[in-house]
């Protein structure tokens, strides 16, 4: 899942909750000040020098602290945010910025168990936050954990209507939880927000899909593929609705322009070789057939729809072999306690 943080946030709520300490001296102030107007600019190596100097000349200073460890995660410098970030939280056991920051460093390195940690003493010791509500969220959404996923985006959107992100979010952790009505309704909500926000139509019309209403789909799809006629995933649910909606000849050119941005996706292939056949290009089917099974070796759906066309064009023995490999894979698959794929084929 793509990795959204709400650093511009996060460092307005610093600078308008920490406000000036009598402690700091003059020249660790003109640093500090340095290195916050680089935050706020986005530059964060320029905001961690400012900010180091600071630092090192007032260690104690809480108010320096947080805009460092915000500018070493904005940075990428992760372990330097980690070290940083630990030493202030056994300093400042209370503070849940550092906590939600430090969360923010465990997520980037890949530990979703500590951030999920860090993010979740922040929300309890900062519970009227927004951020912190919206940044435990994409944790959770990360470890595919979508019923808590969703009670905190529940959460963030009430303190935060506006926030079409938000809404967005929730309406991905309704439906990857199978509440699809709801996730409609979140969807609809960010159009209103944001009409032009990226792949809103996309998920409204995923959901519509996953309803059988595949006419509301397809206009959803279309109109996200005005905004982005080069997005693989959009091109090929348009062209696997259409698929299934029984317009093969349709469906061809979406599935071609979403194999051509993405050779490496055998469903793709598959679906195109699927239409293919059905509106008779056999040597089509068979070419983008035979990606699909090179793609993914195991799944034996390929091979069924391989036999098919060459029956049809009159190669019986290659029909064959091909059969007895589908026969062979769906065989092993359900050995194995699994589905052979889950296709009508």
């Amino acid at each position: 899942m793509r990795q959204v943080f709400a650093l511009t946030a996060l460092f307005a709520t610093q600078i308008t909750s920490c406000g000036w300490s009598q402690a700091v001296s003059e020249p660790a102030r003109a640093a500090l000040g340095r290195g916050e107007a680089e935050l706020e600019r986005g530059d964060f190596p320029a905001a961690v020098v400012a900010l180091e100097q600071a630092h090192q000349l007032a260690p104690e200073s809480l108010e320096i602290v947080r805009p460092l460890l915000l500018s070493y995660v904005g940075a990428g410098q992760l372990s330097p945010a980690l070290q940083l970030g630990r030493e202030a939280i056994a300093r400042w056991p209370a503070d849940g910025e550092v906590h939600h920051t430090l969360g923010l460093a465990y997520f980037k390195t890949g530990d979703t168990e500590q951030a999920r940690r860090e993010l979740q003493t922040a929300e309890k010791l900062q519970p009227a936050e927004f951020n912190n509500h919206f940044d435990l969220a994409l944790v959770l959404l990360e470890r595919k954990e979508y019923g808590p996923a969703a009670g905190q985006l529940e959460t963030a959107t009430r303190l935060k209507p506006s926030d079409f992100m938000a809404h967005m979010l929730l309406g991905r952790a309704y439906q990857n939880s199978n509440r699809t009505l709801p996730a409609i309704e979140q969807f609809q909500t960010v159009l209103r927000l944001s009409p032009a926000a990226p792949l809103a139509h996309y998920h409204l019309g995923f959901a519509y899909a996953s309803l059988g209403r595949n006419q509301d789909a397809i206009a959803e799809y279309k109109k996200e593929i005005s905004r982005a006629p080069n997005n693989p995933e959009v091109q090929y649910q348009l062209g696997r609705v259409l698929l299934d909606s029984g317009d093969s000849k349709s469906a061809i050119p979406h599935l071609e322009v979403a194999v051509a941005n993405d050779s490496s996706n055998a469903d793709m292939f598959y679906d195109l070789g699927k239409a293919l056949l059905l509106t008779g290009d056999l040597s089509g089917s068979i070419r983008a057939l035979e990606h699909s099974a090179e793609l993914n070796p195991s799944d034996p759906s390929p091979h069924y729809l391989l036999s098919r066309a060459f029956t049809k064009s009159g190669s019986d023995t290659q029909a064959r072999a091909e059969m007895d490999r589908f026969t062979e894979l769906k065989k092993s698959q359900q050995q194995a306690g699994g589905m052979a794929s889950g296709r009508s084929h």
